[in-house]
């Protein structure tokens, strides 16, 4: 068919084209409101929501769901990304602090403030973890991500001292918040005392060689 014929019937060769595009939107709709219900009903609490849970809240039946994500993993490497995503961004954000040891005090506070927003999601991918490849290799590279900041602010000889080193950097960890604001009880700000006077024992204490 010449070019003329077809400037002629510009309807017949759009409709296929604009059905497929239809139908490509449905779909990425229909996953953006799976991905959603369960972001909101693990924020609501729910640490392992069924798979009927999340396509009655996201108004889709159930096969829909398992065209979207061949399995529950993932839809939880979804929810990883989101606990990435806040994390990245607090290591983007600038420290406050002049010196070193008033950054590594301040990444406390930094650090507790995101734990109170991905908790849900990092409790929910701990339960999880253990049988999810793709969570497991998130959480080890947020973890080392961890490591090399807290690495980066501390002087080297502070740095190089091992023993101290991991006790910081446990004391700055998810799991160590968590027992505080979940286990013992306490509130954010008690929370972010406690370890700030641990660790700054710990940064005040003499280097050994």
């Amino acid at each position: 068919m010449s070019s003329a014929a077809r400037n002629l019937r510009p309807g017949v060769d759009a409709a296929p084209e604009v059905a497929i595009d239809g139908r490509r939107r449905r779909s990425q709709d229909s996953r953006a409101r799976i991905v959603q219900a369960m972001l909101e009903l693990v924020r609501e609490g729910g640490v392992s929501p069924s798979a009927e849970l999340v396509a009655a809240r996201a108004e889709v039946g159930l096969r829909t769901v398992f065209r979207h994500f061949k399995d529950l993993d993932s839809l939880y490497s979804e929810m990883s990304a989101v606990i990435t995503t806040e994390l990245m961004a607090l290591v983007h954000t600038p420290f406050k602090g002049e010196s070193w040891r008033e950054r590594v005090l301040e990444l406390v506070e930094r650090r507790g403030w995101a734990y109170e927003k991905i908790a849900p999601f990092k409790r929910a991918s701990e339960v999880h973890r253990h049988q999810s490849p793709s969570l497991a290799v998130d959480n080890a590279k947020m973890v080392e991500i961890s490591r090399e900041i807290l690495r980066a602010q501390l002087p080297a000889e502070l740095a190089k001292d091992r023993i101290r080193f991991e006790a910081m950097d446990l004391l700055l960890s998810f799991d160590a918040w968590n027992r505080l604001r979940r286990d013992q009880d306490l509130s954010p700000k008690r929370a972010t005392e406690v370890l700030q006077v641990v660790l700054a024992g710990l940064l005040d204490a003499p280097v050994k060689d």
